[in-house]
């Protein structure tokens, strides 16, 4: 799967869970970015990334991620 069809499933699922179907997401969008981006709603994202990409996140990994883009690394390494 390339890096641009990863961005796009991820983009559905934060809007979907943000509730926003405007919402755009690119390399450097971070939780500061995000109205409504917080510890509760970083566990559901997560859960439902997983879920969408059939795959499990290593919470050590993730802690260390610092934007959207290295997430989609991150994806596309565990796909």
């Amino acid at each position: 799967m390339s890096k641009a069809e990863i961005f796009e499933k991820l983009e559905e699922i934060f809007r979907d869970v943000f509730d926003d179907e405007s919402l755009q997401i690119g390399e450097r969008t971070t939780a500061a970015d995000v109205d409504g981006w917080d510890s509760l709603s970083h566990i559901m994202l997560l859960s439902a990334i997983e879920d969408e990409f059939d795959i499990k996140f290593d919470m050590k990994a993730v802690q260390g991620l610092q934007d959207v883009g290295a997430m989609a690394d991150l994806i596309g390494e565990l796909l």
